[in-house]
């Protein structure tokens, strides 16, 4: 009994070595994995951030004034037009399995801001992508940084409102903590604000267009449209959020107390300037967020079962969807922002990002809504390959704030860069579409 006892004891032992074994040679796996890619992601972000900060600044005639006021609002001063420069899905990782396409980006960017020369660059989300098997790292800061150092070197003036991927569950930094960074002294060439304590989001702003009559010719309002909803945490169903019924109260109240302030100012101007200004006693404006609201799928949906023509409520200006599945990944319940809009008569046009593949501007019910063209070369497979989706929008906005806009492809001739760009296919995003 005891010589059976012993042999069962010289087994276990034998197996709990062989484990110790494993477990060490695991564990030094790990190891030499975390000291790798950390040394190759510090050697690969030191070389994209000397690169973003290598660019020359974009060369200005004249530039309109850029002042802060207390209540939150950043305002530009100009008597003359205004050309805001819509990027978006940027997508840059950080890590080191992404050094290659950051840099890309990095040029992209670079390259259309320095060709259009905007007085404001406006990012409709995910400038940060730090979803760890793409990008190689959980660090969404080091691509945040990566950007604004850019434009730090550019020295041209941008806000962003946030995507679902600026923040994932997973990333080490909080949209509060992004924004405390974009808002430091490093980066004054960054507008971006936390926005009200008491509105769900960060980065709930505005921006407006002023006059030296002092009255606004267009507001721009951005809006945290959060990010997964419904216990899809990872965002591997696509259960996307709404914008906030607080969120909506403010965007009313703001509307409200901007056109009101119009109104006051105008009614001082004398009776030939209130003639001419009769039209903005209710404010312009327009609205930028990432993730689309749910009348971007009713008009798409509404203008494909029309065969590709316009209807009642839609009407077509330009673009196409080359999303598949559910083509339009808007939030998955209702909100009444888009009702709040035609109910206050500001806003004329809306711009998001988040489907890649989609870059249309349709009319509905009297309001543009609009896609903006992404940047991304990292979380689609095979996009840094493609290049039909890939550009920016933009917004040119008159002396009585009248908007047009377009959208515009990136690998044309007019967006030369200090670094070559890339060999791409350019597919045709949608082959049912007339």
């Amino acid at each position: 009994m005891k010589k059976g006892n012993d042999g069962a004891v010289k087994k276990q032992n034998k197996h709990l070595k062989r484990f110790k074994k494993f477990l060490s040679v695991f564990i030094s796996i790990i190891l030499i994995y975390a000291v790798v890619s950390t040394c190759l992601t510090l050697i690969g972000l030191n070389a994209n951030r000397k690169k973003a900060k290598s660019f020359n600044a974009v060369e200005y005639e004249n530039r309109p004034e850029y002042k802060n006021y207390d209540d939150g609002c950043w305002n530009i001063i100009s008597d003359g037009e205004i050309k805001v420069l819509q990027l978006t899905d940027v997508h840059i990782g950080g890590g080191y399995l992404s050094v290659n396409k950051d840099s890309m980006a990095l040029n992209a960017v670079a390259a259309m801001v320095t060709a259009e020369k905007p007085d404001l660059v406006i990012v409709t989300g995910d400038i940060s992508y730090p979803v760890p098997y793409q990008a190689g790292t959980f660090n969404n800061k080091s691509a945040a940084t990566l950007f604004a150092d850019l434009m730090e070197a550019l020295g041209v003036y941008w806000t962003a409102c946030y995507g679902n991927h600026d923040t994932e569950l997973y990333s080490y930094y909080s949209r509060g903590e992004l924004t405390e960074v974009y808002e430091s002294d490093e980066y004054p060439h960054c507008l971006l604000q936390a926005g009200p304590e008491d509105v769900d989001g960060s980065g709930n702003q505005v921006i407006n267009i002023v006059n030296s009559d002092n009255v606004i010719t267009r507001s721009l309002i951005l809006f945290d449209s959060h990010s997964y909803v419904d216990g899809d945490y990872l965002g591997i169903l696509w259960k996307y959020d709404n914008i906030h019924d607080n969120q909506i109260a403010w965007y009313k109240d703001t509307v409200n107390k901007l056109s009101k302030q119009n109104e006051e100012t105008i009614s001082k101007l004398g009776a030939e300037k209130a003639e001419k200004y009769k039209e903005l006693k209710t404010v312009k404006s327009s609205a930028f967020m990432h993730i689309p609201l749910t009348e971007y799928r009713d008009a798409w949906n509404e203008y494909v079962d029309n065969g590709y023509n316009d209807t009642q409520n839609v009407k077509y200006n330009y673009g196409t969807v080359g999303e598949s599945g559910k083509q339009i990944y808007c939030g998955i319940k209702d909100d009444s922002l888009f009702e709040t809009m035609l109910e206050l008569k500001s806003t004329d046009s809306v711009f998001c990002g988040h489907d890649h593949l989609n870059n249309f501007s349709l009319t509905y019910k009297g309001i543009n809504l609009n896609y903006g063209m992404s940047v991304d070369y990292l979380a689609y497979s095979g996009i840094s390959k493609l290049g039909a989706q890939r550009g920016c929008g933009v917004l040119n906005i008159s002396q009585d704030g009248t908007l047009v806009s377009n959208n515009q492809n990136y690998y044309q001739d007019k967006y030369l860069s200090q670094y070559a760009k890339e060999q791409v296919t350019m597919q045709i995003l949608n082959e049912n579409a007339k």
